[in-house]
Formats: structure tokens, sequence, C-alpha cells
């Protein structure tokens, strides 16, 4: 078992124009004073970051590291979801995720995959500069416009889909490897890793890469009434990373998980702020708990209705109250009876 780390908090949701949230100093002091102990640092977010210094220069990654600790917080780890996005997008999403990447790569999408290859790259040496041992991300997506089958996928689409994913990120795993970094895919809809099968294909394309990691949040599960719970069960090995995001689902006669094209507020499965969702943190933390998960529980803040804040503020004490300290004793110790080989055999009969 494992005492899980915490709170922390995901910065990418509260980065503002206005202080404290356009600055690495003032988030890390707003973190501190709502008592989160780590945060989570979106790299494609200049003010809070330079990843090409980071990749390049250990003296500027001890600054940031001492200058977040000056304010009793770690990084847990560096996130590249937006870039790890544009590993892969199908032509169909292309005007849209161009807006994750730099003017000068807009309308050019094979010089934007390889931007974003190479950022990803980066990222793999920033964190192992950084000491860190985790990195958070997206897979993109090839296959997602194919995930209902109509019309029917041709055979061995899926195959291919998974095999071209894989090649692209092969590379990237490798130099994740060679810096000591597991990279943590966020199951997430809108990815082609959006549920358990799909992580095994992609695990499977890679050949079992041995980087090949999760970074889990149930609230991507409840939206697609996935079990989030025992889904631990199976990938538990594999959660090497941890968002504390709720949400819920509530279907009627006109709505259910595809969303009718509604607006957040309006769908049936919405995320909320932490605690006034459907999500079963209890049981998440003590099954991470129990299979000695050595993840940070890191706030990831998304809600439709209540400020960010107030959700801050909450999410902090929230974790706090769920976080296990790992016992060191059974809690049967005071009725201990001893050891006695000789009265084993008794009790058993084979004296």
């Amino acid at each position: 078992m494992n005492t899980i780390k915490g709170p922390a908090v995901f910065l990418a949701q509260f980065v503002d124009k206005s202080e404290p949230f356009n600055s690495l100093d003032g988030m890390c002091k707003w973190a501190s004073e709502l008592g989160y102990k780590g945060i989570q640092i979106p790299t494609w977010e200049s003010s809070l970051i330079d990843l090409d210094k980071a990749s390049d220069s250990q003296d500027y990654c001890d600054e940031l590291i001492g200058k977040v600790r000056s304010y009793g917080l770690e990084i847990t780890e560096l996130s590249t979801h937006l870039q790890g996005q544009l590993v892969a997008v199908h032509p169909a999403y292309d005007l849209m995720f161009d807006n994750f990447a730099p003017d000068k790569l807009k309308k050019n999408p094979k010089e934007r995959t390889k931007w974003a290859i190479d950022t990803v790259k980066k990222a793999a040496v920033a964190s192992r500069r950084l000491g860190l041992k985790a990195h958070a991300t997206f897979s993109g997506a090839l296959l997602w416009h194919t995930w209902h089958p109509w019309p029917q996928a041709p055979k061995g689409l899926v195959e291919m889909g998974f095999e071209e994913l894989a090649k692209r990120w092969v590379p990237i795993l490798d130099v994740f490897d060679e810096n000591g970094v597991d990279v943590c895919y966020e199951i997430h809809p809108g990815e082609d890793l959006h549920d358990g099968i799909t992580f095994e294909r992609f695990l499977k394309a890679t050949k079992n890469h041995k980087r090949v990691n999760i970074l889990y949040d149930p609230s991507h599960f409840i939206l697609q009434q996935l079990d989030y719970i025992t889904y631990i069960d199976h990938y538990h090995e594999f959660i090497k990373s941890f968002h504390v995001k709720d949400a819920e689902f509530n279907p009627t006669g006109k709505k259910g998980a595809f969303g009718g094209y509604l607006d957040w507020a309006d769908r049936a499965g919405r995320y909320r702020s932490l605690g006034d969702g459907q999500i079963d943190f209890k049981t998440i933390f003590s099954k991470l708990t129990q299979y000695g998960c050595d993840v940070w529980a890191v706030m990831e803040w998304e809600c439709c209705i209540k400020s960010p804040e107030q959700g801050a503020i909450e999410g902090a004490q929230i974790i706090k109250q769920h976080i296990i300290d790992v016992t060191e004793k059974a809690f049967d110790d005071f009725a201990e009876s001893g050891t006695d080989q000789e009265a084993n055999k008794e009790l058993l009969g084979i004296k």
C-alpha cells in the first residue's frame, strides 16, 4: 500500500491575464494559501514555464524547482495535453486543432505534427531535469470519427489506425525511456485512448512499451457509463497519474451519452466542481491506496456552474479529507496470540 500525495492542482484551467493567475509566482502563492502541496504545470503556458529552456538548461530547472518549493509546493508533473493532441489529428479536425499550434504552423498539418512530436520530446528531457517520474498528455486521434460503427468500418481499419498512432508515439516513448519518465495518457473522449479496450490496443501496438501508462480521471468514464471502479482493478499497475475531477450523468427521455449537441450545462453527462458530482471518490482513493499506486491527487477543475475560485478552495479540502494515511500495523494486533509452530499443528489437527 502507498499513501497518495496531495492535494495538488492542475493550473491550466486557472491561467488568466489578471493577477494572481498570470505568473508562476502568483499561482504558486495562490495555490499554497489554499492548502495545495503540488502543482501540475501546463507547458503551453509561457507565463509558467519556458519548455525550450527547461529542456536545455539544468540551471533553469533548478531555479524553477527552487521557486516552486519556496512556496511549500512541489511540481507533480508537466503536461503536454495540447501538444500531445497534435501528434495525431484527423483532417476533419485540422481547423479546430490549429488553435493549439503556433501561428506559423497553422494550415500546415505535416509541420504541425513534427513540431508536436519535437515538443513532447522536449518535455521528456525537461521532466528529467526537474526530477519528475511521470508526464501527463493526450494520445491524439486518427480513429475518433469512426467510434460509432456507421457506416460499417472496413476490416483492418482500426488495426491500421493504432499501428499508425504507435508509429508516431514510439520514438517519443523511447526518449521518455532514455530520461526515466513514464508517459501517462489521459483516457479521454476525443482521443483514440478513451477506455480500457483502446488503451490495450495501443499498448499492444507499441509492443508493450514500458513507458505507456495511464492518467486516471474518473470523470471521463462516468460520461460514457464505464465502470470507473473496476477500471482500477484492471489497470492499477499502469496508473501513474491521477486527476481528481467530478462529473454526473443524468439521462432523460430526450438526451443521453451522445449529448444532443447541447452546451455543457444542458448535457446529461457533464463535468462538475469537485464534490458536486456523482463520483465515489472514497472508493477510488481506497482502491488506489490499497494497490500502492504512487500518484499525486491532482485536482482538475472543470464546471459549467460553479466559479473556479470556489472550486479550488473546496477542492483542496475535499482531497485532504480523502487521502488515506496508510497504517503500519494490523487493526487486530491487540488480539495477537503469537507464533508457535507446535500450537499451529495442534490447531490443524496434524500433531
